[in-house]
């Protein structure tokens, strides 16, 4: 799955989350917390649907690298670099 790819299946589990959100400005650079409304539970979430949907797991002390989209994106490119992106 390419580097866009990931960046919507994020955007599309952050909109689930947090429905009330918006989105369209999100700084991909910037911690999601200083961004959104997001509790540890929304956090957790987060892990929980990646784990769902593409059967990944995520070590707990690896969620430190979870706190933006840039870094997000980039902690699960090799994870996801066999899954095809959906249609």
């Amino acid at each position: 799955m390419a580097p866009p790819d990931i960046r919507q299946v994020v955007l599309d589990i952050l909109e689930r989350i947090a429905p009330d959100e918006d989105l369209s400005d999100l700084d991909d650079s910037s911690p999601f917390r200083e961004q959104m409304e997001l509790d540890s539970m929304d956090f957790l979430d987060i892990v929980m649907e990646l784990r769902k949907q593409y059967r990944i797991q995520i070590p707990e002390d690896e969620y430190e690298q979870l706190i933006s989209m840039d870094s997000t994106v980039n902690y699960l490119i090799p994870k996801l670099a066999d899954t095809p992106a959906a249609v």
